[in-house]
């Protein structure tokens, strides 16, 4: 199983539309995947799943989503449950949101500094999130699982992200994300010094396997939204030619300044376009943009576009799996 995290605390950068499309994208190539929805705003699961399906496993008597499974620990009356894996597709399990995720926040909070104490129901806690997906991508035998995090650096986040074994961060192109990595990068390396700290303090007599929590960063993702009326493209190229310094400075600490562009940068996993016209017929659809057909309205020029996002998000899951050592099948039409 690899984890794959999209992370960046900075909102609206297109980073749950991202998973969902990569989710369904891999699931098209033949693997295995489970889409994890660890934010307590549940977008992912609300592009997966109608209102009338979610009120259902959000109102089952424990909760059928990610807080269900975490509920016992969080009470103390128990380890983790067996976390429920809502079939989307053949290949694709979704592990339900739930906007009472929030209510861990706290919990995960006091826990952390106990690890250092070597209490044991520190580290049952923390890697609580981490065992809920790995029952979860034993349950499917899948190979991947792709995990969906809120726009914040709470406790909530760090346990998300001590279960990822690798990191892409979505941007935009604007001065936001450029301050979002210079937080992101430095709490990154923090999490993931502080976390190995942690694992060796795990008191010898507690049977419990934990997440090496490593965040490795695989690169990222420049969502290229329309540009607006009353932005220049001189001044949105401003900001694009300054994200490959920045990720390599801030997330990758080098400190070395480059004359790297996006399009030299081995860092940019790819720059994707924004598709402004397939997501309301996706969203009607239920399905991703880039399995829309005649049918969902995508005729003419829609129609073009639909083969062009098909082949953007697979070169993009092809990058990312390749940098991951995903290894497996691919089955997919051809690009």
């Amino acid at each position: 199983m690899r984890t794959v995290a999209f992370f960046n605390h900075k909102g609206g950068v297109g980073k749950t539309s991202l998973v969902y499309h990569l989710a369904w994208m891999y699931a098209d190539l033949g693997f295995s995947v489970i889409a994890a929805d660890l934010d307590p705003q549940a977008n992912l699961t609300g592009m997966f799943l109608d209102e009338d399906r979610l009120e259902a496993l959000w109102e089952a008597p424990t909760r059928a989503t990610v807080f269900g499974a975490l509920s016992p620990i969080l009470e103390g009356i128990g380890d983790i449950a067996e976390p429920h894996i809502e079939d989307v597709a053949p290949g694709l399990g979704l592990v339900v949101g739930d906007l009472w995720l929030s209510l861990a926040e706290d919990e995960l909070s006091s826990q952390w500094p106990d690890c250092l104490d070597r209490k044991p129901r520190a580290f049952r806690v923390l890697s609580a999130l981490w065992r809920i997906l790995r029952q979860a991508a034993l349950a499917r035998e899948a190979q991947l699982v792709l995990i969906d995090i809120g726009p914040n650096l709470g406790a909530l986040n760090r346990a998300a992200m001590v279960a990822a074994d690798y990191v892409v961060v979505p941007l935009a192109a604007d001065l936001f994300s450029l301050q979002g990595l210079r937080n992101l990068g430095p709490t990154l390396r923090r999490w993931r010094e502080e976390w190995r700290e942690r694992r060796e303090r795990k008191p010898q007599e507690l049977d419990l396997a934990l997440p090496h929590g490593t965040m490795e960063p695989v690169g990222y993702v420049v969502m290229q939204h329309a540009i607006r009326l009353d932005r220049p493209v001189k001044a949105y190229n401003r900001w694009m030619d300054r994200i490959p310094n920045e990720y390599a400075r801030s997330v990758l600490g080098q400190d070395q300044e480059t004359s790297l562009t996006i399009d030299t940068d081995p860092s940019c996993l790819a720059t994707l376009k924004h598709y402004r016209s397939l997501m309301p017929l996706a969203q009607e659809a239920r399905k991703p943009m880039f399995a829309l057909k005649p049918a969902d309205g995508a005729i003419g020029g829609h129609a073009q576009a639909v083969q062009g996002c098909y082949r953007d998000f697979r070169a993009l899951a092809l990058k990312i799996g390749q940098r991951i050592g995903l290894e497996g099948p691919c089955h997919s039409r051809p690009p």
